[in-house]
């Protein structure tokens, strides 16, 4: 049995039926956990005992007493036997009773069903209860235990339904309609979707296939005659459905993972016989059976020079061949070439390559022979490209006081739409999402960075710096998502928490500590001057207060305060600053060659210049219009003050400059100095009509 906790228990007893074991339980145990198949305890009730196994996900042929029989047989160099049924069948043959559909056979490609007769529902034989309860499961009813015994047993889930209660006694496997609803055995009402894939009578659903049955047609103690189904459901229909309606039940576990379309039949044989065992009844002769497309395994090739380049062990092509056998694999060996080829049983849905077979061999021979050795070193490992630059955004980030947050890529649709500005068509929705509300893969960081900034709000946390780098999703329609990697930044709070002047509100971040922030992110990876352009149309930003930041000639992303609108819907209760970055054509772009310049011999001479001009005029067009003199001399210029009062005219406001001069060469003197600072002034004044104050 498989429970909540991921552990397989195997009865000892019962395992012995399918197998010759001669090994006492915890030495079975080491055998078999030696062999991959990890045994975590060992529990003694009596004269059995109970083995519980950590199975991994891809072993689902494990999940019943025969699979690990074969694994048991496997190590031991035994044979496994397939438990017997004796059906012993009336003249009545089941077609003429009933019949079968199936719809949709993509989903279920296979179906089988069996009638038996005047069945006598009643509680089972103590020796059923008890091996049913060595193994976590409770007795419902002879018909029901049984169907789960040969469940735990054969690894094929079946269900019982009362024939009469199915509506023209017949079963239609189809996806459901749309509005269609079941109330399934556990008393809850489900809404169906046209993706669910159900087991129907003439006229409504009466079972989830591969999950839980239906309320109205199971058996109770008025049935007499029962229709039994063992079927094959494709993995990822099971899944899906069960994930959609939060419904996990031990057969749906093995559906997902894949049983075996091949046992089918002989686990309705053997279900069969036991009811007319144990409760009676009469089987009608054959059963139907709708296999539309039987799966093929292909041939897969095995080299032993492969193995032992894998492996590092020798091993003769004989006993490969042997180990393979054992395992159920048809082989076909090629001496000559030293090499053999296999196909899987149809119980083994993981085996599909060499490496697989190789890996069969290896854990039967013995993972135990495995030599322990280093791997070899081909040389000084590297950075991956744009590693280093992804280090100097991070070192840079960090000493400006931000913290590195990390998202998931699973965000909910709308809020990222709101945050980027990209349409529905232009977003990856989720096949089947963990979490219906996350459901869409991420276009922008800002949704993960502002969840973490309403966390730390709601902690008490007033003063926050955050950052990201990863990886966002957009479809452009073609057969693969478009996968950039960007970098969101989120500030607000005080620019020096420990600053008693930031009390008053003064030395609260704004736009230009996060301009700041982005320009020093672009000087650490080397690259030329950025331009921000404030005329931007971007919603989830406040007018006035956001810029598009443009590398060159193309956009690479957006910055600025965020709107009131937005951060009301987060309960923002002070101004909140984002950047969202594409990083990639960051991590592109040509980078500045690092010069070495000697430390400046000669003084610099500093000239202040204060300006009265229109408030229209942003300080990157003064700053442009100074560069573009061209004076060699002039090596800094830094807006200082900005002024702006009721004493000055309407449209202008007051900014103060800082101008550095500096010769290489020489020590300026003052009439130089001079001179060029009028050269500045004269610009300034002829292209945006500034007067000096």
């Amino acid at each position: 049995m498989k429970n909540d906790w991921g552990i397989m228990k195997t009865n000892y007893n019962w395992l012995k039926e399918l197998v010759d074991v001669d090994l006492p339980p915890r030495d079975l145990a080491a055998k078999l956990t030696m062999a991959g198949i990890a045994v975590d305890a060992v529990d003694f009730y009596g004269d059995d005992a109970v083995l519980e196994i950590d199975l991994t996900s891809n072993r689902p042929d494990c999940l019943s007493q025969l699979g690990i029989a074969r694994e048991a047989a496997a190590v031991l160099g035994k044979t496994a036997r397939t438990p017997e049924a004796k059906v012993i069948e009336s003249k009545t043959k089941t077609g003429d009773v009933t019949s079968v559909e199936i719809l949709a056979p993509t989903l279920c490609p296979r179906y089988t069903a069996r009638v038996i007769r005047g069945v006598k529902v009643g509680p089972s034989p103590d020796w059923m209860v008890k091996r049913l309860e060595s193994l976590g499961q409770r007795s419902v009813n002879n018909v029901a235990d049984i169907t789960n015994y040969v469940m735990l047993e054969m690894g094929q889930p079946l269900h019982a339904f009362d024939l009469h209660q199915l509506r023209g006694e017949r079963i239609v496997v189809r996806t459901a309609r749309s509005g269609e609803k079941i109330t399934t055995l556990d008393g809850e009402e489900r809404d169906l979707t046209p993706e669910t894939l159900v087991i129907a009578d003439a006229e409504r659903p009466v079972a989830l296939a591969g999950i839980k049955g239906g309320e109205d047609s199971g058996i109770t103690e008025k049935t007499v005659d029962v229709l039994l189904e063992a079927a094959y459901f494709a993995p990822a229909q099971t899944r899906a459905t069960s994930k959609a309606l939060g419904l996990s039940t031990e057969a749906s576990y093995r559906f997902e993972r894949g049983t075996d379309p091949e046992i089918v039949t002989k686990a309705s044989d053997r279900a069969a016989a036991l009811i007319a065992e144990i409760a009676g009844g009469e089987v009608l002769s054959g059963l139907v059976d709708v296999y539309p497309t039987k799966a093929a395994r292909d041939w897969i090739g095995f080299r032993r020079s492969r193995y032992t380049a894998l492996t590092g062990l020798p091993i003769e092509l004989g006993e490969a061949e042997r180990i393979l056998r054992g395992l159920g694999f048809t082989v076909e060996a090629d001496v000559e070439n030293d090499r053999l080829r296999a196909t899987a049983p149809s119980w083994r849905v993981d085996v599909s390559i060499e490496e697989d077979l190789i890996e069969e061999v290896a854990r039967i021979a013995g993972y135990d022979n495995l030599k322990n050795a280093l791997p070899g070193g081909g040389g000084a490992g590297a950075y991956l490209p744009g590693e280093d630059a992804r280090r100097a955004a991070r070192l840079t980030l960090t000493a400006l006081g931000y913290d590195e947050a990390v998202s998931f890529s699973f965000v909910n649709g709308e809020t990222d739409e709101m945050l980027s500005g990209a349409g529905e068509d232009s977003r990856l929705a989720l096949l089947n999402p963990i979490d219906e509300t996350q459901a869409h893969m991420r276009v922008t960081l800002l949704g993960g960075l502002l969840g973490s900034l309403e966390r730390n709000f709601n902690h008490g946390a007033r003063n926050v710096r955050l950052f990201e780098i990863g990886k966002c999703f957009m479809d452009d329609l073609g057969e693969r998502p478009v996968e950039t990697e960007r970098l969101g930044i989120v500030a607000t709070g005080a620019r020096n928490e420990d600053d008693w002047a930031s009390s008053d509100g003064r030395g609260s971040i704004d736009f230009y500590d996060l301009k700041g922030v982005v320009e020093s992110v672009a000087d650490a990876l080397g690259l030329s001057d950025l331009e921000f352009e404030s005329d931007v149309d971007c919603d989830f930003l406040h007018p006035g207060r956001r810029a598009e930041v443009w590398m060159g000639d193309e956009v690479i992303g957006v910055m600025g305060q965020l709107h009131p609108r937005i951060a009301a819907r987060y309960k923002f209760k002070q101004p909140v600053f984002v950047a969202d970055l594409n990083l990639r054509m960051m991590l592109l772009a040509d980078r500045a060659k690092v010069r070495y310049h000697p430390l400046p011999k000669f003084q610099t001479m500093v000239r202040d210049l204060a300006l009265l001009i229109d408030t229209g005029v942003q300080f990157a067009d003064v700053e442009r219009a100074i560069e573009g003199i061209k004076i060699p001399e002039l090596v800094g210029v830094k807006l200082f003050d900005l002024y702006a009062g009721k004493d000055l005219p309407a449209g202008k406001h007051s900014i103060a400059l800082s101008l550095r001069y500096r010769a290489a060469n020489r020590m300026l003197t003052v009439e130089e100095v001079n001179a060029a600072h009028d050269r500045v002034i004269g610009v300034l004044k002829r292209e945006f009509g500034a007067k000096v104050r």
